[in-house]
């Protein structure tokens, strides 16, 4: 056998990983400028052999002689997680959570292992080194663990073990952020299944994968991951893209659920190669600003459950906790009526909750009035002042600032709020209350009022909480038609 080395040169977009010969000031795939950075593949070695190895014919089978069998699926122990899943996790998936830094990631996949797990077993220093000091201990070449630790290794397999690999923090961190989520360090010392390791190798992490066989694999993060085997740094296009394919390769083998840690560009998008997103099998999204402890677990992409189910947490000093009746996080008591305020029964996937519209106009001299927006989308809210200007003849509305506000941090890009959005502003503009109103419809150009869709389930959910005045487009046409009877109703 015969070996030919060979060196390339290319320049890989960091952005989206579109490959070029040359190097380019934007990229033509994804528009981004001075993203493409070159990196060298060399010694590359390709076999050259004379013999003829054959290939096993792949037979196509008839699709009435396939058979399914349901997967079994892991409870996480959090509801709302596997809520988002779509049940539970999937053996052998590979799931890749992103999020902001510091939105709460590795607590929230920490806490899930703790769940699961009943019983603790720490690798970082296992005992039966008989080394003296001064001395080199040999090491496996392909697990670069000493015979003890290989020992310890197969001794922890368990179908009930959870492995933690963490590559940006070391294993008495991730400990004393256990002992912080527990609040108690003997029920974090008797955790014996989970098991930590620190490793930024990904194929030593996948040499630990295969030997423990767990249950379920964290990997914290994959920008960490680094192979000597593939040019680049830990984070470029290349090594996260091999480090992603021997992870899918490892799950679908042995049928163990993986969870990979993501990082976000500043755009807000999984950072790495767009192909990340498309060998994994369910992609979550963890959203939520930093000063809010509302945080949104959402599914971009799932191949076993649905993607348009959300799950709510609240960030507490004990870590995250699961908010079961999210409308009783999103409304504010008020012990007095207060104009500018309007709820709205909005959907997350198959879930509705109330959330409460706060609005503020007020005169300014300025000659263009401000509009400003959190939580929804300002060139709507222009859009909405508009209808109240030239179809409901609200005086005012050109020659105010108007302020707009979601409760409780909620972002909203559901179109049944255009109707409590107009409430909320004709509510502070007239000094008329309406805390105890619920507006759930679409408003259009016209002004006439649309009907959204589960408006059943919001309606009901409306009135579980005591409100009987829920305004629809069953009630009135028009949003002429709601204000008119506004008036009336004083």
């Amino acid at each position: 056998m015969v070996s030919k080395s060979k060196t390339k040169i290319s320049y890989v977009c960091q952005e989206c990983g579109y490959d070029s010969p040359q190097w380019l000031g934007k990229c033509p795939e994804c528009g981004s400028w001075n993203s493409l950075k070159e990196f060298q593949i060399s010694n590359v070695k390709y076999p050259i052999s004379n013999e003829v190895h054959p290939q096993q014919a792949a037979l196509p089978k008839k699709l009435k002689d396939i058979t399914v069998t349901a997967s079994a699926r892991l409870q996480s122990g959090y509801q709302e997680f596997d809520t988002v899943l779509g049940g539970g996790i999937v053996k052998g998936s590979v799931m890749l959570l992103a999020g902001d830094p510091g939105v709460g990631k590795s607590t929230l996949l920490l806490q899930l292992a703790l769940s699961m797990g009943s019983n603790k077993v720490d690798l970082s220093n296992p005992p039966g080194d008989s080394a003296l000091p001064g001395e080199a201990v040999a090491k496996d070449p392909i697990t670069n663990k000493t015979k003890d630790e290989n020992k310890i290794l197969r001794s922890v397999q368990n179908d009930n073990n959870l492995l933690y690999i963490s590559g940006e923090e070391s294993v008495e961190q991730v400990k004393m952020r256990a002992e912080r989520l527990f609040g108690d360090k003997k029920k974090a010392d008797a955790l014996e299944n989970l098991l930590l390791l620190s490793l930024t190798d990904s194929d030593q992490a996948v040499a630990a994968i295969t030997e423990l066989k767990p249950s379920l694999v964290i990997v914290d993060s994959i920008q960490t991951m680094q192979s000597i085997n593939v040019a680049g740094l830990s984070g470029s296009v290349p090594q996260v893209r091999y480090g992603a394919l021997q992870l899918v390769r490892v799950a679908k083998e042995f049928g163990i659920p993986i969870i990979i840690v993501g990082h976000v560009t500043k755009e807000g998008m999984v950072a790495g190669p767009m192909v990340l997103s498309h060998m994994v099998d369910t992609v979550l999204f963890l959203e939520g600003e930093k000063f809010s402890r509302i945080r949104l677990l959402r599914s971009l992409k799932n191949r076993f459950g649905p993607v348009d189910e959300v799950g709510v947490f609240s960030m507490e000093e004990g870590g995250m906790s699961e908010v079961k009746d999210p409308s009783q996080l999103f409304l504010t008591d008020h012990k007095s009526e207060v104009p500018g305020s309007v709820l709205v029964v909005t959907m997350e996937g198959s879930r509705a909750f109330l959330v409460e519209i706060q609005a503020l106009a007020v005169f300014t001299k300025l000659p263009m009035p401000r509009r400003v927006a959190s939580g929804v989308d300002p060139r709507r809210l222009e859009l909405l002042l508009a209808v109240l200007q030239k179809h409901c003849r609200v005086p005012g509305v050109a020659t105010a600032d108007v302020y707009i506000n979601v409760a409780g941090g909620m972002k909203l890009s559901d179109p049944a709020v255009d109707l409590a959005i107009c409430l909320a502003v004709y509510s502070s503009m007239k000094n008329l209350p309406l805390s105890k109103t619920v507006g759930i419809a679409e408003v259009g150009l016209l002004g006439e009022l649309r009907r959204v869709s589960g408006l059943e389930k919001r309606i009901r959910e409306a009135k579980q909480f005591g409100f009987k005045n829920v305004i629809t487009a069953m009630t009135h046409q028009s949003l002429p038609q709601v204000l008119d009877s506004l008036e009336k109703g004083k």
